[in-house]
């Protein structure tokens, strides 16, 4: 299976840095885009609910849905049949933290202060309300921690501490940090924190040295990229407003290093480089406390963690609404909750001005494909490409949109239009342009154009896995280089083992060189990795028939069936379940080429790169 490129252009830094490696969130081929049905909230009368029951699962439905509207009208009918219901009180102010509605969440946080299993969210946001209302006295007395968790700990601290600074302390703020003691990941969020407090308070020596100390961090930049380019852009205002133009300079190569091609840190290096002096991001102790909700939230960005990253990501942008990264971190984790409008939303309000404007309207432009709305999505981003042809971005998020279309011929138009602007002189970023122009024209069978732009692409960027997978791939399909072809497989399943479209791959490319017992073992792995997948189960169902295991091959046939493929492959599918595969024919000449690769996924653009994201296997 071949895998197409997922671009995203704004997840934030953390994910900046991913996919400036090339290693974007994968899109299945096999996956529609949205209808605007499948992502128009069902129009839901609460006040038709009249019992607890009732109104209580309906609620938890829509919580798990991220349908926080309609989730917080049900808690509170729910609440109103039982009053004292306390967990029907903790799900209601959860709700509404996460939908944004912190003033309305802090009435239900005071009422719960003494609720030890909510405790600490009832702690932080009272105490983000506080500092929000400039009541820093009352923010210190309710950031209270002595429990055992780091992390709790680290982030009651750093609220402490720029609550002391609002309150006129910052020198006594930036002595509380410097004494926390903890585990070695704390030193880049103390010393970014210690470093703005001390911009904040006009002491420069203190901010200059605790943010070198940050830029410096390399494991602490690993851990949280987007608090380490804070402090990167932070120091490098700061020697920009103190005449040290070349300081500045050296710091935004800093970040560089860690993130190529990152737009803030671009649009920053040219304000500096026109003797130009920008404001700092955090100027006061509101945006300072949102900046540890916002820093935190970043680093924790992950799957499985999105609930706790958008609690603390809301409370953040309460607090400083104009911050971009914020809104694009926020507008990310909708997406990929499937809150397609409220991602939209969040992206519309990046402010004009900031460095991320034109990345949030890429990604805004992905996402109107994403709610079905290809036509505007379409006509967003060519006007997007047509007011700088010279941003490669936008081709590949219009090549994305084109790709989801299967508009393949328009997908190569734009890819050599972008190929052209990128010149003679290709860089390693622009290996994804050509890549995604060889999944063009291998899908409008043009092999002689496809071939030499895979090339291209692995000469720019060798070890990229999805390159490897999709052209070693491709030679195995069409009976051409084949020990060249499965050795490149090969070497992208070494490069992500954990893949299972890759891994996949690789098993049907030993059922096309007729090693069944390779492929069985490949591609039972490949099931274990990407459960449910239905050209994966297609694909072992093949493999289990070929080593006359005919009763488990029919099984993974109907799973396939079961798992909503691809419209053209039921027939197929039905096919064998019926009557199994023909006989075999063991000249690998003549093996049969049917079979038809997936198309390749559609690219999803990030915030800091010209570089797309994986491919889909071909199957």
């Amino acid at each position: 299976m071949r895998q197409r490129l997922a671009i995203r252009f704004l997840s934030g830094a953390a994910l900046a840095a991913i996919l400036s490696m090339s290693a974007l969130n994968s899109a299945r081929a096999e996956d529609a885009p949205a209808t605007p049905e499948a992502n128009t909230p069902a129009v839901f009368d609460a006040e038709s609910v009249d019992t607890f029951a009732g109104a209580f699962l309906a609620a938890r439905t829509a919580d798990v849905d991220h349908d926080y509207d309609t989730a917080i009208s049900l808690y509170k009918k729910a609440l109103m049949i039982e009053p004292g219901n306390p967990e029907i009180r903790q799900r209601l102010m959860i709700s509404l933290l996460l939908n944004g509605n912190l003033e309305e969440g802090v009435k239900y946080a005071n009422e719960l202060k003494n609720d030890s299993s909510v405790e600490r969210v009832t702690t932080i946001v009272r105490g983000m309300d506080a500092i929000r209302r400039h009541e820093y006295k009352a923010a210190q007395d309710i950031l209270k921690y002595d429990g055992p968790n780091d992390l709790d700990r680290m982030m009651t601290s750093l609220l402490l501490a720029w609550a002391r600074a609002g309150s006129g302390h910052g020198k006594e703020a930036i002595a509380m940090i410097d004494k926390m003691k903890g585990p070695d990941w704390f030193n880049i969020f103390k010393n970014y924190h210690a470093g703005a407090i001390a911009i904040t308070i006009g002491d420069v020596k203190s901010a200059r040295s605790h943010l070198n100390d940050a830029i410096l961090d390399k494991a602490g930049g690993a851990t949280a990229p987007d608090t380490f380019m804070r402090a990167v852009m932070a120091l490098a205002r700061l020697e920009a407003k103190a005449g040290e133009k070349q300081k500045a300079l050296d710091a935004v190569s800093v970040g560089d290093n860690l993130i190529n091609n990152y737009a803030p840190l671009n649009a920053l290096r040219d304000s500096i480089g026109k003797g130009e002096t920008p404001d700092q991001q955090v100027t006061d102790a509101t945006q300072g406390a949102a900046s540890v909700l916002f820093t935190i939230g970043a680093a924790l960005n992950r799957d499985g963690a999105e609930d706790v990253v958008s609690l603390y990501l809301q409370i953040a942008n309460t607090l400083d609404p104009r911050s971009a990264d914020t809104l694009v971190l926020l507008g990310g984790l909708a997406e990929k909750q499937e809150q397609i409008d409220r991602a939209i939303s969040f992206y519309k309000k990046v402010p004009n001005n900031s460095p991320m404007a034109r990345i949030s309207e890429l990604q805004l432009g992905l996402a109107l494909a994403q709610a079905g709305k290809v036509d505007d999505a379409r006509k967003h981003l060519k006007a997007l490409i047509d007011s700088d042809p010279n941003d490669i971005r936008s081709y590949l998020a219009y090549g994305s949109v084109l790709s989801d279309a299967k508009d393949f011929q328009g997908m190569a138009d734009n890819y050599d239009k972008a190929a052209q602007v990128i010149g003679a002189v290709p860089n390693r970023g622009d290996w994804a342009v050509f890549f995604q122009r060889g999944i063009a024209y291998e899908r409008l069978k043009k092999w002689d154009k496809a071939e030499p732009n895979f090339k291209k692409a692995l000469e720019l960027n060798p070890d990229q896995p999805q390159v490897l997978n999709y052209l070693g791939y491709s030679w195995v399909d069409m009976n051409m280089n084949l020990d060249q072809g499965l050795d490149m497989i090969k070497k992208a399943v070494d490069l992500k083992p954990d893949d299972g479209y890759i891994v996949d791959s690789l098993g049907w490319a030993y059922f096309r060189l007729n090693r069944f017992d390779d492929a069985v073992n490949e591609l039972e792995r490949a099931a274990q990795l990407k459960a449910g997948d239905p050209t994966i189960n297609d694909h072992l169902g093949d493999a289990y028939w070929r080593v006359n295991r005919k009763l488990e091959a029919v099984y993974q046939w109907n799973r396939a069936l079961a798992s909503k493929p691809e419209d053209a492959d039921i027939p197929r599918i039905k096919e064998k379940i019926a009557n199994g595969l023909p006989v075999l024919d063991t000249d690998p000449k003549t093996v049969d080429k049917t079979k038809q690769p997936d198309p390749p996924p559609a690219v999803t653009p990030s915030p800091d790169t010209t570089t797309p994201p994986p491919a889909d296997k071909k199957s």
